[in-house]
């Protein structure tokens, strides 16, 4: 089909985006159609911010930068010029410009073999799903659809272009990609794409793990995670992801006749905001429970699976390349879990202010995750665990306002008793030092007291030697 034949099937109204207007009027004039491509048309479509500014050319990369040049770019890059795509950056709006092309994959190579072309049809054939292979002229705004994307939009479809295991065996990536776009616009893989998905999940392990992270993060933060989790282990792909969700499947949660782990862990995926930190601290909090359960008189039990799934966790997101602060992040709020839904009314403000020392700036994550791991059949049973939550974080919130628990510390420190006792450093500080911090955090005694803090610190010593000599 020659590119003259692709007749508009609609007009985008470029109004709101005079530096799309003003590129394609640019190298309209040099002879060079220039098209609005991929995400920004399809978010034009739906009405969503258009994102990043993507565009397609039949000009070749070098024609390419020394046209951006000329259109007054402030800075070019290469973004990937043997690939064909150059960068251009315009009062801080940045663009990217590739030329048309078509791209052929060696066997076991994830590297397309680039083959630039005059078609704007052929460029966009190669793309991954119908709802991405559309393409606005610059100029006037027409789209061009010569698969049906926006009809795909409409239904709510995922699509494959033309052949699905083609597209997948190009580049498996795009097995991941079919489910984040999923998730994040509720829609669902029409059924020859899904299944091809099926049957291509082996494939997916020849992609690195830096590329699969970011597509799994996405999925994480959409507004439909739980339904993206999902399809990762319907489809085959959790497999090659975090396998260990899977035996989340089938794990009973509280007894026998309760909905499972992983059906729980899914909603708490639901339940918490779209932060990263959250949202995988919500995926992996239990994701130790099948290797710690045990039963005991028909009752199941779980026991240390907080502590494990730290473990788990660590394993799991350095596995998957997050940054060591997400790691962190993620892993002290799975071992810290379970200690939120804990706290009981009767708890003093010395335990509430141990707590947020202990927990430190994770407090209000840990105490958002603990609200969203109630989810219990029983109304009244969540509505009794949500008030203790709630009574926990306004007990946080009153403290804080009186004071900054984290700058709370003994009277005394190491120095002061050494003097105090003229005895030389060893292990007896510390207990007299951690007993003085306890009665500081009860409110039993002030930060500034070092004359009460010195008369219990002589105390304390009295009796620790007396246990010595008995």
């Amino acid at each position: 089909m020659p590119e003259a034949d692709l007749a508009a099937v609609r007009r985008l109204d470029l109004t709101a985006l005079p530096l799309v207007a003003r590129l394609g009027q640019f190298f309209a004039r040099r002879g060079y159609p220039l098209y609005l491509v991929g995400g920004s048309v399809r978010n034009a479509l739906l009405g969503a911010p258009p994102g990043d500014l993507d565009f397609t050319t039949p000009a070749r990369p070098p024609e390419v930068k020394r046209l951006l040049r000329q259109a007054g770019a402030e800075a070019t890059f290469d973004v990937g010029e043997r690939f064909g795509t150059v960068g251009g950056v315009f009062e801080g709006v940045t663009v990217e410009i590739t030329t048309y092309r078509s791209e052929t994959y060696r066997r076991g190579s994830r590297k397309p073999e680039v083959e630039f072309g005059e078609s704007l049809l052929g460029d966009l054939s190669r793309r991954d799903f119908t709802i991405n292979a559309m393409a606005a002229d610059a100029v006037t705004g027409e789209v061009v659809d010569p698969f049906g994307g926006e009809q795909d939009l409409q239904a709510g479809v995922i699509r494959a272009v033309g052949e699905p295991e083609s597209r997948f065996a190009e580049d498996p990536l795009r097995l991941l990609r079919a489910v984040r776009f999923a998730a994040q616009y509720g829609f669902r893989i029409e059924p020859a794409t899904r299944a091809a998905i099926r049957r291509q999940a082996g494939l997916l392990p020849t992609v690195s793990w830096e590329r699969i992270q970011v597509e799994l993060s996405k999925i994480l933060v959409s507004p439909h995670p739980a339904s993206g989790i999902r399809l990762l282990c319907d489809l085959g792909l959790m497999a090659h992801i975090i396998p260990e969700v899977l035996e989340l499947r089938g794990m009973h949660q509280e007894g026998y006749r309760h909905k499972d782990v992983y059906e729980h862990t899914l909603q708490v995926l639901e339940n918490v905001p779209p932060t990263l930190v959250l949202r995988l601290a919500a995926l992996l909090h239990d994701i130790a429970k099948p290797r710690t359960r045990s039963v005991d008189d028909g009752e199941v039990h779980f026991f240390g699976h907080d502590r494990k799934g730290a473990q788990m966790a660590r394993e799991i997101l350095a596995r998957l390349r997050y940054s060591t602060e997400i790691i962190e992040r993620v892993c002290q709020l799975v071992e810290l879990h379970l200690r939120a839904n804990a706290y009981e009314p009767d708890w003093t403000d010395g335990a509430v202010r141990r707590l947020m020392r202990e927990v430190g700036p994770a407090l209000d994550d840990l105490l958002v995750l603990s609200h969203a791991d109630v989810t219990s059949r029983s109304a009244e049973r969540r509505a009794a665990a949500r008030r203790r939550v709630d009574e926990l974080r306004a007990r946080v919130e009153a403290i804080r306002a009186r004071e900054d628990v984290a700058q709370l510390k003994s009277p005394l420190d190491g120095h002061d008793l050494m003097a105090l006792f003229s005895r030389g450093p060893g292990p007896w500080i510390k207990p007299i030092k951690e007993h003085l911090l306890n009665l500081v955090l009860e409110g039993q005694l002030r930060p500034d007291d070092r004359a009460a803090a010195e008369a219990e610190a002589r105390r304390l010593m009295e009796a620790m030697e007396a246990d010595s000599r008995s």
